[in-house]
């Protein structure tokens, strides 16, 4: 959600009436990873324009990796609502608030969710109110609490972007992912960064021209390249290939935020979580940096979670 002047934050997409969503020209995901979800939440602080008073809903994308835990990016976590209110007013710290669902199905259960066009400019707290009982009320959507990385809000957010929700209610008929261990892509990929095709999954944008966009809260998988492990951020992140045209498949859009980046094609171990996109936001084209899950501070901040690394 945080945007820099030379870095689009790509992920969350705020929530329209039109359908937006799934990873750009990239395929479906048939059922291949189960413990995927799409998140929806309220951020209490952001400005929708359809609304005088502040709160937007956004869309971001997550990974099961305990019966209680979902990874995602910080951006997706911080500064979200508690029961409506803000969390970083008064000194908070951006976390602990408990607007936010997710839902592991194909496609997401989202037909009914009340439409801004249905409310006045003065009705966010109503709208809010609507769309907070429709997901609680669904069989699908599952509530939870969320925390972003502790550093996430005192610096620039492409070096701390990991966020983790807690489940209300445990999870445990879709399997799990797995979380890469400490310094697993310099180790692996640090030679040959170019010769291994990586798997990036999310709910986001389908399609992105500059006037037009489709996409209908599927989950999507793309085939991506990494470009670099060394960007100049203290190993906090690394760059793909997003939807450039290369003989890989797809990339990531609005929508796809905190989406999970495996370490092949046929791996549960998340290396990444989908952060920001460099270059045409209209088209969702050029680089797309992934914040790295296996740095220790990284380690630490999901080891207070109960999440170990694989291996």
């Amino acid at each position: 959600m945080r945007k820099l002047s030379v870095v689009l934050a790509a992920g969350a997409i705020v929530w329209s009436a039109v359908p937006a969503n799934a990873i750009v020209n990239g395929q479906a995901d048939g059922g291949e990873h189960p413990y995927v979800g799409e998140i929806m939440q309220f951020a209490a602080d952001f400005v929708d324009p359809a609304f005088d008073d502040p709160g937007a809903w956004f869309v971001c994308t997550g990974t099961l990796v305990s019966p209680t835990v979902v990874i995602t990016a910080g951006h997706c976590t911080f500064g979200v609502g508690l029961d409506g209110e803000s969390t970083t007013a008064g000194g908070g710290d951006g976390s602990g608030g408990n607007d936010i669902w997710i839902d592991f199905s194909e496609a997401a259960h989202v037909a009914g969710f009340p439409a801004s066009e249905d409310y006045e400019r003065d009705e966010n707290h109503e709208a809010y109110e609507d769309r907070r009982d429709f997901l609680n009320d669904s069989a699908f959507w599952i509530r939870g609490t969320a925390y972003a990385h502790p550093e996430f809000a005192s610096g620039p957010f492409i070096l701390h972007d990991l966020g983790v929700v807690v489940l209300d209610t445990p999870v445990t008929t879709v399997g799990f992912g797995e979380v890469s261990p400490e310094g697993h892509l310099t180790d692996a990929y640090a030679h040959t960064p170019r010769n291994h095709v990586f798997e990036l999954v999310g709910y986001g944008l389908e399609e992105s021209r500059p006037f037009f966009s489709a996409g209908g809260h599927t989950r999507q998988k793309a085939q991506i390249k990494l470009n670099s492990l060394n960007p100049g951020a203290q190993d906090a992140f690394a760059f793909f290939s997003n939807n450039n045209g290369a003989a890989h498949q797809g990339g990531a859009c609005q929508g796809d935020s905190g989406g999970p980046i495996f370490d092949s094609t046929d791996s549960n171990m998340v290396v990444a979580v989908q952060s920001f996109s460099l270059g045409p936001r209209a088209t969702c084209s050029g680089i797309a940096g992934g914040y790295r899950v296996d740095g220790e501070d990284d380690l630490a901040f999901l080891a207070e979670f109960g999440i170990a690394p694989a291996g």
